[in-house]
């Protein structure tokens, strides 16, 4: 009988034999967020960012051995994407990171970033301020080695890392990430994927677009706990899983944390839940900026992936039932 790490990688074995799993953007196609955003340390955090620091694993499979490169799409803080608060002050910083200790040191994994998130082995760094040159284009980070990575099978492969910090100022930087083959194209790497463990994003305007993420459930969890912070009460969170068939999440209020604790079965085992987040067509939000992550049991963090492990979850009982009310 398959253990869950080795159900895990077959998943991704059989995703990639299906050619359906590729180094996509972050945020993915398939989660439809707008943009990830990163505010300066001076900001307000009721704009929707509960620290200022941002962090992205990308997993490369050990069999690939030709170079890669990390793209970011509008780096710089004023103009195009980007949220402005008063003057453009703010300056943030992009750190790349490989080697032992870049995603298995616990401190990478935590939610309070007082510790050494910036484990591993610098690799490449670049501060951007309100710079024209990069708004609404590309800088790319690299060559690497898919060897400079650290090396974790159970996450897939060889593990980079981006650290994004606002270093100063109070606007927001939003942007957008590739892994990519190439410096000036955004070439996606067969097999390669990103995941999170804490992810912080811009929400749609229009209440028609619902955005999604894909925490994948092995068989050592029975409860997952979420928390989310300044959705405004901005609409609903529902699950969608074999078993669950938009079971509601609490959702926060402004510059508040909202948490629920969902109970795990057996049919939800080995798949990954469709986290859907749908605003309300009646508060006409704009600009919602948001952060969310999930804990099991035990209290440890479960990644969020940029594709959903064998495949988008589907709701498997014919029989309708209403959505549970979240458990706080």
């Amino acid at each position: 009988m398959m253990n869950s790490k080795s159900i895990f990688i077959f998943f991704l074995f059989v995703c990639l034999i299906k050619g359906s799993i590729f180094a996509q953007p972050v945020p993915a196609v398939d989660e439809n967020i707008p943009a990830l955003v990163t505010f300066g340390k001076d900001g307000d955090t009721a704009w929707g960012d509960d620290d200022f620091i941002q962090v992205i694993f990308f997993s490369v499979p050990e069999t690939f051995q030709d170079p890669i490169f990390i793209r970011v799409y509008d780096p710089d803080v004023g103009g195009y994407l980007d949220e402005q608060k008063g003057e453009w002050n703010t300056r943030t910083n992009f750190a790349v990171y490989g080697g032992q200790g870049a995603c298995s040191d616990e401190d990478a994994r935590r939610i309070r970033r007082d510790g050494n998130f910036r484990s591993g082995t610098m690799l490449a760094s670049r501060t951007f301020g309100n710079d024209g040159r990069w708004d609404g284009r590309w800088f790319t980070f690299g060559p690497f080695n898919p060897s400079e990575g650290e090396l974790l099978p159970e996450y897939g492969g060889n593990i980079f890392k981006l650290v994004v910090e606002g270093l100063e100022g109070d606007d927001g930087n939003l942007y957008r990430l590739f892994l990519s083959t190439s410096p000036n194209e955004n070439r996606p790497i067969e097999g390669a994927f990103a995941f999170y463990f804490k992810y912080k994003f811009r929400l749609h305007d229009d209440a028609r677009e619902v955005s999604h993420i894909y925490p994948y459930i092995d068989d050592r969890v029975v409860a997952i706990k979420q928390s989310n912070f300044d959705w405004d009460d901005d609409g609903i969170i529902r699950i969608i899983s074999p078993s669950k068939n938009g079971e509601l999440m609490a959702v926060s209020g402004d510059d508040e944390w909202a948490t629920s604790t969902h109970q795990i079965t057996e049919d939800d085992i080995n798949s990954s839940l469709d986290i859907q987040m749908i605003k309300d067509p009646n508060r006409n939000m704009r600009n919602n900026n948001v952060v969310i992550y999930l804990e099991n049991q035990y209290g440890e963090l479960m990644p969020f992936y940029s594709i959903p492990i064998g495949g988008i979850p589907r709701y498997k009982y014919s029989i309708g039932i209403k959505p549970k009310a979240p458990a706080r």
